[in-house]
């Protein structure tokens, strides 16, 4: 049963509008633009980003926020392995006007050793 109130959500890679995993937001509502505060950096996992906090970081990621429903919520975490232990969806700061609120986002879970930088904006 979906939430009344859906929660928002950071993404920043395949799940952005025009990428391959997009669809899996159809039917939430998009919000806006957003970026998170400086420390985090994306890591290219074999075509697709993981998010991790770093200390050598000064800008932060690019993404998007939505308003996403439980059930939807519930697809992205198998989409995403969080059962598997890939990701985790945690709140992730942000820079304002979100600087206030609490937003989740998927943080990779695993080592990122030997992967390579993709920076602050995933593209396709």
């Amino acid at each position: 049963m979906s939430s009344p109130h859906p929660r928002p959500l950071f993404v920043y890679g395949t799940l952005k509008r025009g990428f391959c995993n997009h669809p899996f937001l159809s039917g939430q509502k998009y919000v806006g633009p957003g970026r998170t505060v400086p420390g985090y950096r994306l890591y290219n996992l074999g075509g697709f980003p993981g998010m991790v906090a770093v200390s050598d970081d000064r800008y932060g990621v690019s993404g998007e926020i939505w308003l996403v429903e439980d059930a939807c919520l519930t697809e992205i975490d198998y989409l995403e392995g969080v059962d598997q232990g890939l990701y985790r969806r945690e709140p992730v700061p942000l820079l304002k006007p979100y600087d206030t609120q609490v937003i989740e986002t998927y943080l990779y879970a695993l080592s990122v050793d030997g992967r390579p930088s993709a920076g602050n904006q995933w593209v396709e």
